[in-house]
C-alpha cells in the first residue's frame, strides 16, 4: 500500500513505543510502575462525575455536540479566565471548547502557516508543537530551552532571516518537560515580541493550577495587549484529571480563534454533549479547597521522588508546578537507552529526554502519577538497580 511521502518526516511517538514495551513486560507477568507518561491517576471532582451520569441518561444529550461547543460551556470557560486570571473574554468570539487542547495544537498550523513558513517552537518540549508544523509543509527554527537560562527561550537570538518567515511563535509555561515556570515579565517581552514581528503567539497552559509552595502560575493574557497577538490553550486534562474526557480549550485574539473554528467546523462535529456539561460543572463548582488538597499530594509524590534523587547523587531541577520532575542524568548518559535499561531491569518507566528534542538528552522526566507508595517503591528499584 502506498503510504503518503509526508509520513516520513513523522517520527514514531515516543510514550507510544515505551507503552508497547511497558504492554510485553507486563504480559510476560512483569510488575511494571509507569511514571513517564502525563496522564493523572487521581479521579475527577465527585459533583463531575455525577454530571456525567446524570447528562449520558438524557437520551436528548447523544447527537452531535455541537461544532463551536454549548454556550454554558463557552460561558464557563470565560468566567474561568475572569476569577482565576482576570482576563475578560466574549464567550461567543474569543473561546473555543476543543476534543482535548492537543486537537487544537495539532490544527493550529493547518489554519496560520503555509509551505515555507516558519513556526518557533522551544526545544525540548511538547512534540505537538513541532510535527503538524511540517506536516503542512511548514519550517522549524528550534529555541534552545536551557538550565543557564532558566528554561526561557532567548527571543534576541533569533536569526533575522528566521523572523521574516515565521508566523507561530510557541511557548508554555508552567513548562513540560523541564517543569520551568515564566513571570508576567517574561510574558510581557514575548507579547512585545510578538507585535513587532507580527506573530501569532500560542500559549500553551495546562499546568496553571497544578503548582503549590504558595506559586500562582498566570496567563499570558494578563499582558495588556496580548489579545492582539495571542491565543492560549488550556485543558481540564490535568487539572481536574479529566485526561480521557478529552475536554480543552483555546481563548485570546478572535480572529485566530474564528479561524481555529473554521477549521474544527471541517474536520469534527464538537464534543459529546454529556462531557460538556460535566465539564462546566468542573469549571464553575470546583471548590479551592479541593484543588489544594489535590496539590498536596503531587507536593509529597514530588518529595519522595526528590529525596531519593538526593540520595543517589542525581540533579533535578527545582520547581512548584507541573506533574513532573525534570531529572539529569550522569554525564554522557543517553536518555533512551537509561530508560530503557531501567525498564527492562527494574521495571519503572521513565521518560527520555530525548523524546521532547535533542536538548532533552542527558534528562529523564519523571511523571507523578502514582500514589506516593507505588512512586516510593519505583524510587527504591531506581536504587537498587542503580547500585
Amino acid at each position: 500500500m502506498y503510504i503518503a511521502q509526508r509520513l516520513n518526516n513523522l517520527p514514531p511517538y515516543v510514550f507510544a513505543t515505551i507503552g508497547r514495551k511497558v504492554r510485553a513486560l507486563q504480559e510476560q507477568g512483569v510488575d511494571v510502575i509507569r511514571i513517564d507518561i502525563g496522564s493523572p491517576d487521581l479521579p475527577p471532582p465527585p459533583a463531575v462525575v455525577e454530571a456525567l451520569s446524570d447528562a449520558a441518561r438524557d437520551p436528548h444529550k447523544h447527537g452531535y455536540g455541537g461544532f463551536f461547543g454549548t454556550p454554558a460551556l463557552r460561558k464557563a470557560i470565560a468566567d474561568y479566565y475572569d476569577r482565576r486570571f482576570g482576563v475578560r473574554l466574549d464567550p461567543e468570539s474569543e473561546v473555543l471548547p476543543l476534543i482535548g487542547s492537543k486537537e487544537g495544537i495539532f490544527h493550529l498550523p493547518m489554519a496560520f502557516v503555509d509551505p515555507g513558513d516558519v513556526v518557533l517552537a522551544p526545544e525540548p518540549g511538547y512534540p505537538t508543537y513541532r510535527v503538524p508544523a511540517q506536516l503542512v509543509g511548514g519550517e522549524l527554527h528550534l529555541m534552545p530551552l536551557l538550565a543557564e537560562n532558566d528554561f526561557l527561550p532567548d527571543l534576541d537570538a533569533i536569526p533575522g532571516n528566521v523572523l521574516a518567515r515565521a508566523r507561530v511563535l510557541w511557548l508554555s509555561y508552567p513548562n513540560n518537560p523541564t517543569t520551568a515556570v515564566a513571570g508576567v515579565d517574561f510574558f510581557e517581552q514575548a507579547v512585545a515580541f510578538a507585535h513587532e514581528h507580527g506573530l501569532l503567539l500560542a500559549h500553551d497552559n495546562p499546568y496553571a493550577d497544578t503548582t503549590w509552595d504558595g506559586y500562582v502560575a498566570p496567563s499570558i493574557l494578563q499582558v495588556p495587549g496580548a489579545k492582539d497577538v495571542a491565543v492560549e490553550f488550556n485543558s481540564l486534562s490535568k487539572t481536574y484529571h479529566m485526561a480521557g474526557w478529552r475536554v480543552g480549550m483555546v481563548v485570546g485574539n478572535a480572529e485566530a480563534v474564528g479561524a481555529l473554528a473554521r477549521l474544527k467546523s471541517n474536520v469534527d462535529s464538537g464534543i459529546f454533549r454529556a462531557v460538556q456539561d460535566a465539564a462546566v460543572i468542573a469549571l464553575t463548582q470546583t471548590d479551592e479547597a479541593w484543588l489544594v488538597e489535590r496539590n498536596e499530594t503531587y507536593r509529597a509524590r514530588r518529595q519522595a521522588v526528590t529525596a531519593a534523587l538526593e540520595r543517589m547523587g542525581l540533579e533535578y531541577i527545582p520547581s512548584s508546578a507541573t506533574l513532573y520532575v525534570w531529572v539529569r542524568l550522569p554525564e554522557n548518559t543517553p536518555s533512551i537507552e537509561f530508560t530503557s535499561d531501567l525498564l527492562e531491569g527494574a521495571g519503572v518507566s521513565l521518560g527520555p529526554g530525548v523524546a521532547f528534542g535533542p536538548h532533552g538528552e542527558g534528562y529523564v522526566r519523571i511523571s507523578l502519577v502514582q500514589p506516593v507508595e507505588r512512586i516510593e517503591e519505583a524510587m527504591a528499584r531506581w536504587e537498587r538497580w542503580m547500585g
